[in-house]
């Protein structure tokens, strides 16, 4: 029996959505199983480029139906609509990064058109989005990478109302093939950043120049370089700050999709490792007879599915996000660095168990293995992450006001808020519901218990203990109270989102044992920081808890992670 909590492509059936939502997903499922894992992994290891499956998709109308607003759509069907385009994320990284890789750039560079009023360059890009066209993001610089205050990319005026565009671009994907590249820049005219100018861009535009794949994968990561391109009025998507905040709030849509993607690579992975782990013996017995090797496995089991119970309710969030509702701004990078950190950790457990059989090349885990480092490292590296996430702690943990209660978001509605989320400031200002209740629900269960001590305790250190004015300039010192806090709002939307699908509360108990266990090692970190005060140093020790320990419990959760065993095996 296929396990619930887990994607299965033989079991797959996502009768949530609407018709032709399912049927779509299916299809993308049926289209890489019936390529076979041999071609999956050759078209891996030669960087072949995805025209295949870029004519499948095309053929589909996928990106067209998945990624057009309704306001643009010209036939039923067409919105944006995050639960589905999570679901999407997730299947292309179980089959592997590049072609997700392809989608999530398309996202990107229709993030400052799907926000541009525009009318010309909006239809544009629907046309070619129903063309099969993919779309990219020219915002990084070679000599600045995303530090858009300090752009190179240059616009001059040509007398008649438009610009001629030169500059480069670096670290640009699907630079190669897109129909439209938004590019940002900056006026020769203009000072400041009112001269701040974000436009469309052709790629196969003749002033348009490919300098090369600056990675060596299929991912094509480009470097493309403008010289004199002609800019009209009717390629101009957003002029002065309008421009800068359309270059954040993309991001924001974007760098969301990185935890399903990594959801999806872990859980592929994971049929791998337990299925090879299971069926070796070694002095005589299976591997997964050794009690270490159970241990890891069903960590990296648990940590897996705290992964997807948070980003699924993190969906709703965004979904249900507004004017008065910005909740998702924290909840966002949350699933950026949070989840996708945990997926590093979920590969490395399982990774420690299959040892040499992680390289081999007829595996998926070896390329599950590389292209899982660079989830936390894209749209803004951990760190950055993690310092966005404090700006959130102290309104989070202590001044929470009421909200409308948000459920499930499965619904067939557009997500046209994430296209006007205005100013991209104003982060201060953003009000929480209360975290206790999704802790109090489960308070029976003995680790989320016993996790509840600790998030009382890490906001007696805000109350009590948090940085002084010079402390808070050691950025060392505050990424450790981020990863305390960025646990306990993991922890919260988990147990939110086990209450909305009735969660196996052995499961629950067993996932927040390893939650315990690293709130621990953070507050050991956070003492040993050089800048830790007597009073941090003593709180820290105090905030350490050992985990509830039951056998029959773990022993239940192990028989779950023994089933994986053969339960999905990709057809050569």
């Amino acid at each position: 029996m296929a396990d619930p909590l887990l994607f299965n492509p033989r079991t797959y059936d996502p009768a949530h959505f609407d018709p032709e939502t399912r049927r779509l997903l299916r299809a993308t499922v049926d289209w890489f199983e019936d390529r076979g894992k041999r071609r999956l992994i050759e078209d891996y290891r030669s960087r072949a480029w995805l025209g295949d499956f870029l004519a499948f998709a095309s053929k589909e109308g996928l990106f067209a139906t998945f990624l057009t607003p309704a306001s643009d759509a010209s036939r039923d069907g067409q919105r944006w609509d995050t639960a589905r385009i999570a679901a999407l994320n997730e299947i292309f990284g179980f089959y592997g990064l590049d072609y997700w890789y392809a989608w999530q750039v398309t996202i990107l560079g229709l993030g400052p058109v799907w926000q541009s009023d525009n009318a010309a360059a909006r239809s544009r890009a629907a046309d070619l989005l129903a063309q099969g066209e993919v779309f990219a993001f020219g915002l990084s610089e070679k000599a600045h990478g995303a530090d858009i205050y300090s752009t190179d990319m240059l616009l001059e005026p040509d007398g008649d109302g438009g610009f001629l565009a030169t500059g480069s671009k670096y670290y640009i994907g699907n630079g190669n093939a897109a129909g439209l590249v938004s590019v940002f820049g900056r006026r020769t005219d203009v000072e400041g950043p009112d001269g701040y100018v974000f436009f469309a861009a052709d790629s196969r535009h003749p002033a348009y120049h490919l300098v090369k794949n600056v990675v060596d994968s299929s991912k094509y990561v480009s470097e493309f370089r403008l010289d004199a391109y002609p800019v009209s009025a009717d390629d101009v998507l957003h002029t002065g700050r309008d421009a800068f905040d359309a270059a954040l709030n993309t991001v924001n849509v974007g760098k969301f999709n990185l935890c399903t993607a990594s959801i999806g690579i872990c859980e592929h992975a994971m049929y791998e490792a337990v299925t090879h782990a299971h069926t070796r013996i070694l002095y005589g017995r299976p591997v997964t007879a050794f009690p270490h090797v159970r241990r890891e496995l069903a960590d990296a089991y648990v940590r897996l599915v705290g992964m997807k119970l948070f980003s699924d309710r993190a969906v709703d969030y965004f979904r249900s996000a507004g004017p008065d509702d910005r909740r998702y701004l924290l909840f966002n990078p949350m699933t950026k660095m949070k989840v996708t950190t945990e997926g590093e950790r979920v590969i490395d457990l399982m990774w420690d168990v299959i040892a040499a059989k992680g390289f081999e090349k007829d595996t998926y885990f070896a390329q599950a293995a590389v292209e899982i480092r660079g989830l936390p490292k894209l749209e803004g590296t951990v760190h950055v992450n993690l310092a966005l996430i404090l700006k959130f702690l102290r309104n989070h943990l202590l001044d929470p006001v009421a909200h409308e209660p948000v459920g499930t978001r499965a619904d067939a509605a557009d997500d046209a808020f994430l296209f006007r989320q205005g100013p991209a400031r104003g982060l201060g200002s953003v009000r929480f519901h209360d975290w206790r209740p999704a802790y109090d629900a489960y308070a029976a269960v003995p680790n989320v218990a016993r996790f509840r001590e600790q998030a009382d305790a890490l906001c007696e250190f805000v109350t009590h203990h948090a940085p002084d004015e010079e402390q808070s300039r050691d950025l060392d010192l505050l990424l450790s109270v981020g990863q305390l806090f960025a646990l306990m709002v993991h922890g919260q939307l988990i147990l939110e989102q086990a209450r909305l699908t009735d969660l196996d509360e052995d499961v629950l108990d067993e996932l927040f044992s390893v939650l315990v266990r690293d709130f621990s090692a953070y507050a050991v970190e956070l003492h040993g920081k050089d800048s830790a005060t007597g009073a941090q140093q003593d709180w820290a020790v105090a905030a350490v808890r050992r985990p509830v320990v039951d056998g029959a419990r773990s022993a239940r959760i192990w028989e779950r992670v023994e089933a994986l065993a053969g339960a999905y095996e990709m057809a050569p």
